[in-house]
């Protein structure tokens, strides 16, 4: 158990530098931003894509589409296999895929071609990925979504939607997924009604304040309607993909009513805020507003299912 801990410590860290390889894709490609739909036969559709119009199969059964199986699974598709660092995974998908085995995040040709997909679907910028197009291609027909799709997780859904031949039911879990944001949002409005709150991410002994726009905190803020405390007005939007960490000293600013601090278990920097005198004085902590989730992954992603997962850590901590 201790060095399943560490080593998942150590990913978190790494996780910390690599994350955004795959969100930050898709900036030296130039294709259409819109993905329109016409099918060539029965058994094969075409798609304005990365690469321009591709003519790919409409029944493919095995689908490898790495860091977006969170899209995959809320149209109901297993992929046939899924994104890891080693033996680390995207946890919070775990109770659909644990049985999927996994692949490399940079995509080793030979990785590939053992999975054996009909289908491969990746982002737009080839550079995360060990092989190129043409290699992958050879193995299977292979999508590159447009860096409008990479960066936006409803355009995702629709897209694969339009791919699987599902876009009915990419309308309904979209649409399902409005309201369940508009329950939440009453909810917490009547919870804890102006109240502030932050996020903070706990990598090893240091701490990452999300942005407002960074990976859950749009969910929180933009579209639960939550309120930002001044420190967040003040960082701004993120405007790169870098993680900057932040002092504990500069945290004693945060002036947030509630924070949601993500750190795994026995992490190092628990202990740090706990015995820091400075933390300990900020409006959170004194009232005992410090909820710890220990799974960070769907916070530190984004996606359907990831943000419904954070969307009901919020409700299990602030409405009682």
């Amino acid at each position: 158990m201790k060095t399943n801990m560490k080593f998942r410590r150590i990913f978190t860290i790494i996780m910390v530098g690599i994350l955004f390889i795959m969100s930050a894709c898709g900036n030296d490609n130039s294709a259409s931003d819109s993905e329109t739909e016409g099918e060539t036969n029965n058994s094969e559709i075409t798609l304005d894509s990365a690469m321009g119009e591709v003519t790919i199969p409409a029944n493919a059964e095995k689908i490898l589409a790495p860091y977006h199986e969170d899209a995959l699974l809320a149209l109901g598709v297993t992929p046939v296999a899924k994104w890891a660092i080693g033996q680390a995974v995207q946890e919070y998908l775990e109770s659909d895929l644990k049985d999927v085995p996994t692949i490399e995040w940079n995509l080793p040709v030979e990785q590939v071609l053992n999975h054996a997909p009909e289908l491969i679907i990746l982002e737009n910028n080839m550079e995360s990925y060990e092989g190129t197009y043409e290699d992958y291609n050879k193995i299977a027909p292979t999508y590159l979504m447009t860096e409008e799709t990479v960066k936006d997780w409803r355009k995702q859904i629709e897209t694969f939607g339009k791919i699987l031949g599902k876009e009915d039911e990419a309308k309904k879990v979209l649409s399902d997924y409005e309201d369940t944001v508009s329950s939440a949002r009453d909810q917490l409005s009547e919870a804890i009604g102006e109240e502030t709150v932050a996020v903070i991410w706990a990598a090893g002994n240091q701490f990452f304040l999300f942005e407002q726009n960074r990976h859950s905190a749009e969910v929180l803020y933009s579209e639960l309607g939550m309120k930002q405390p001044t420190l967040i007005q003040e960082l701004g939007p993120a405007v790169t993909a870098s993680w900057n960490p932040i002092s504990v000293e500069k945290l004693s600013e945060l002036d947030a009513d509630h924070v949601f601090l993500l750190a795994l278990e026995g992490e190092q920097g628990i202990e740090t805020l706990e015995n820091s005198s400075v933390w300990q004085s900020t409006p959170a902590a004194k009232n005992g507003n410090i909820h710890i989730i220990n799974d960070p992954s769907n916070w530190t992603n984004k996606g359907l299912l990831a943000s419904q997962q954070t969307i009901e850590d919020i409700l299990s901590a602030l409405v009682k």
